[in-house]
C-alpha cells in the first residue's frame, strides 16, 4: 500500500477533518501527524486540550492507520522520515501565511518524486460554530489568565506587542508572518499605561484610573483570545493595589508589572532629567507580598520592574533588589535601561541567572532596539515586550493624513497610502 500523509492542528475533530481522512483513504494508508503543543501556538492558535489528548482523538478515526508526532510547522523532518507517497491538505493552505508551508512540501516531495493532493477546505455553518467555540474558550478567562505561565515553558520567549484598543487588539491577535519560509506571530499582549494614556490624550502620569483602563482591558478581550500583561506603573498605594490584582486576576489578565517608584510617575525614558523617587526595597516587597497573599489562583503573576539602571543607581542595587523581589514572591523580574547598547541589561541577566535559574526575566528594548530576541533568549531572557511601537507608528501616519487633506482640500492624494475599508471589514469578525 502507498503512505498518504497529513498533519492535523486541531483540539476538535469535526467533519472537515473526516471528510480529509476519507479522501486519504483512498490514496492508500493514512499517517496523521499531530503538531506539538510549541509548533501549534507558532501555527495557529493555542491548544485547549493536552497533546495526549490531541493524539487520542486522531487515533479513534477509523481509517487512520498510524499517529506520529510533528515537531515543526514545516514537514522537511517528518516528510524524510516516512517518505509518503502523497501529502494531502485542505486547499486553503494555497493562499495566505500558509503557502509556505505547502511551498515547503513540495519542494520536499520533489525530492523522491511524491505528490500534493489538495481537496476542497471543508466550511459551512456547523464547522463555523466548532471554530467559534474553540476561539470563545481560550477567550474565557480561567483559560486566558493561565496561558502566560504555559508559553513561557512552551516558547524560547514570549513576544508581546503594546495594544491599547480592540482594533489594535485584533492586530496582535491576526497578524502572521512568512519569513524564509517559518510562520511566526505574537504571543502575548501588552496594555501600556503610556499608550493607553496616549489613545486618551492624557499625560502618562498615572492620571487615567484603573477604571478607565479596565475598560481598554475589557475592549481587547471582548475580540482577541491571547494572554495579556497589564503595565501597572507602581501600583499605588499598597490598599489600592491588592484591589487591582483581584480585579484583573477575575478579569482573566495574566500579569501585572509594577516598578518600584514612588509619588508622581513620570516616564522612565526621562530617567534623571526629570525628578524620580526609587521606592524603598522594604514597602516594595511589603506591596509585593500583599499582592501575591490576595490571589485566589496560582496563575496570575506579579511581575517586579527594577529602576535602578533607568535612574543609575548601579548594577549591585539592581541586583540586590530583583534577589529581595523574588524572595517577597515576585513571579518575575523586568530590568529596564534607556540606554541604546545593551550590554547592561545583558550583564544583569547573566548575573541573575547565575543564581537563579526559574524567574521568568522581561525586558523592553525600546531603546536598545538592535538587539534581536534570539540573542535575548540567549542571556536568559523570557519575555519581550514591544511597548510603544504601534502608538508611534500610528500618530506620524494619521498626521501626515491629516496635512495631507487640508493641502489638496480632498482625499485622492492620501487614498494610495490608506487601508481599504473592505480589508479593514474583513479583519473584524462578525458573530
Amino acid at each position: 500500500m502507498k503512505k498518504v500523509y497529513t498533519c492535523f492542528c486541531t483540539d476538535v475533530i469535526h467533519e472537515g477533518h473526516l471528510n480529509l481522512i476519507h479522501e486519504a483513504k483512498k490514496y492508500g494508508d493514512v499517517i496523521v501527524g499531530v503538531l506539538s503543543d510549541q509548533a501549534m501556538i507558532r501555527f495557529n492558535r493555542f491548544p485547549t486540550v493536552t497533546f495526549e489528548e490531541r493524539v487520542e482523538m486522531v487515533r479513534n478515526i477509523e481509517d487512520v492507520s498510524e499517529v506520529i508526532v510533528q515537531n515543526e510547522i514545516l514537514y522537511d523532518q517528518v516528510l524524510h522520515e516516512i517518505r509518503p507517497d502523497y501529502v494531502i491538505h485542505g486547499d486553503n493552505w494555497k493562499k495566505g501565511p500558509m503557502k509556505a508551508i505547502r511551498d515547503n512540501v513540495v519542494g520536499a516531495l520533489a525530492e523522491y518524486g511524491g505528490i500534493v493532493i489538495d481537496v476542497p477546505y471543508t466550511y459551512n455553518e456547523n464547522v463555523k460554530r466548532i471554530d467559534d467555540r474553540i476561539k470563545e474558550k481560550l477567550a474565557m478567562p480561567e483559560y486566558r489568565r493561565r496561558r502566560l505561565r504555559q508559553l513561557i515553558g512552551l516558547c524560547p520567549i514570549v513576544k508581546t506587542i503594546e495594544v491599547h484598543s480592540g482594533l489594535t487588539g485584533l492586530i496582535a491577535e491576526k497578524t502572521v508572518v512568512e519569513n524564509n519560509g517559518e510562520l511566526d506571530q505574537f504571543d502575548a499582549m501588552w496594555i501600556s499605561s503610556l499608550c493607553d494614556s496616549t489613545a486618551k490624550g492624557k499625560p502618562d502620569i498615572e492620571l487615567v484610573d484603573m477604571t478607565s483602563r479596565f475598560r481598554t482591558i475589557d475592549d481587547v478581550m471582548e475580540v482577541t483570545t491571547k494572554p495579556i500583561i497589564f503595565d501597572g506603573d507602581t501600583g499605588g498605594l499598597i490598599e489600592h493595589f491588592v484591589y487591582t490584582v483581584r480585579t484583573l486576576e477575575r478579569m482573566g489578565v495574566s500579569a501585572i508589572i509594577i516598578e518600584d517608584k514612588t509619588g508622581l510617575k513620570k516616564n522612565s525614558l526621562f530617567g534623571t532629567e526629570v525628578e524620580q523617587t526609587q521606592d524603598t526595597i522594604e514597602h516594595f516587597c511589603e506591596k509585593i507580598t500583599a499582592g501575591k497573599k490576595i490571589q485566589l489562583t496560582d496563575d496570575f503573576m506579579i511581575i517586579a520592574r527594577i529602576e535602578s539602571l533607568i535612574l543609575e543607581q548601579g548594577m549591585e542595587d539592581a541586583l540586590q533588589r530583583a534577589h529581595a523581589y523574588v524572595k517577597a514572591g515576585a513571579d518575575g523580574i523586568m530590568i529596564h535601561s534607556r540606554k541604546t547598547d545593551p550590554a547592561e541589561i545583558l550583564e544583569f541577566c547573566d548575573r541573575f541567572r547565575a543564581v537563579n535559574k526559574e524567574i521568568p526575566i522581561v525586558v523592553v528594548p525600546s531603546s536598545f532596539n538592535s538587539i534581536t530576541e534570539a540573542e535575548l533568549a540567549e542571556h536568559g531572557v523570557n519575555i519581550v515586550i514591544y511597548a510603544n511601537q504601534l502608538t508611534r507608528s500610528a500618530f506620524p501616519a494619521m498626521e501626515q493624513t491629516a496635512k495631507d487633506i487640508l493641502k489638496y482640500h480632498r482625499a485622492q492624494e492620501v487614498d494610495s497610502r490608506l487601508m481599504p475599508i473592505k480589508q479593514i471589514l474583513t479583519l473584524i469578525d462578525e458573530l
